[in-house]
């Protein structure tokens, strides 16, 4: 584990900031509630999917080199688990993604205050497709987030990857779980993500549904994906058997 510096604090704090800025922008612009003139509007998952896409592929090509580009505490906390971080940067790393991720809502409310107020400013929300209600959101959350660490993982972390995939890998990763679940949960998959807007626009939906849902549910999912990863493909490998050749 190398020492992390100020340099990578702010590359958190800028790249939360913009990861932030960017999807609660386009859900605030695409995002229209239903009405009694227009009851059930179309939402374009696909525009905001790949939004997702590019914002994460610049930003990883961008400030990977910086800090690792993490830009999600529950990344983080996974990264942590796997060794790649120290507990105190790690720390530090999810104070600036929370500043970075306030900054950006309060941004978005700045520029865009009345079409953002009726999408609550990005804020994830649970939908009522969701017959199994916070525990079904959890289930939503941590699978979105399992997914999106199985792809970090694999591209980034095992030593065997191809890296110079991995930012489109981890962007269309992010994405796809997106259009897939944001019709059901939002698509938060990120801590921070998801507690910007709902600070800024003061919607909740229930703090304990919220802790469970968009806290509880990601960093769950995000350990799992780095345990089952890791003990499969990494750790074989490292004692020298398997398909993956030893570490170091």
């Amino acid at each position: 584990m190398q020492d992390r510096g100020p340099a990578a604090y702010l590359a958190e704090f800028i790249g939360t900031l913009l990861l932030v800025f960017f999807i609660c922008a386009v859900v605030s612009l695409y995002v229209v509630q239903p009405s009694e003139t227009n009851p059930n509007p179309f939402i374009d998952f696909t525009v905001i999917g790949l939004v997702h896409v590019l914002l994460l592929f610049v930003l990883i090509q961008t400030l990977a080199v910086a800090s690792g580009a993490h830009f999600n505490p529950a990344v983080t906390a996974a990264m942590t688990a796997l060794r790649q971080i120290k507990p105190a940067d790690a720390g530090i790393y999810i104070i600036a993604q929370l500043a970075g991720a306030v900054a950006g809502a309060l941004l978005v409310k700045a520029i865009l205050l009345d079409e953002g107020e009726r999408a609550n400013y990005g804020a994830p929300a649970v939908s009522d497709l969701l017959s199994g209600g916070t525990l079904a959101g959890m289930v939503v959350e941590g699978l979105g987030t399992f997914f999106l660490l199985w792809a970090i993982i694999g591209v980034a972390v095992n030593p065997r990857a191809t890296k110079e995939w991995a930012s489109l890998a981890i962007g269309g990763a992010l994405g796809m779980a997106v259009m897939v679940f944001a019709p059901l949960t939002g698509a938060g998959l990120n801590p921070a993500r998801s507690f910007a807007p709902s600070l800024v626009s003061g919607e909740w939906g229930g703090a304990d549904v919220f802790l469970l849902v968009y806290v509880v549910g990601p960093v769950v999912g995000a350990l799992v994906a780095a345990f089952l990863y890791f003990q499969i493909f990494i750790a074989p490998g490292k004692k020298g058997v398997g398909g993956v050749e030893p570490v170091g």
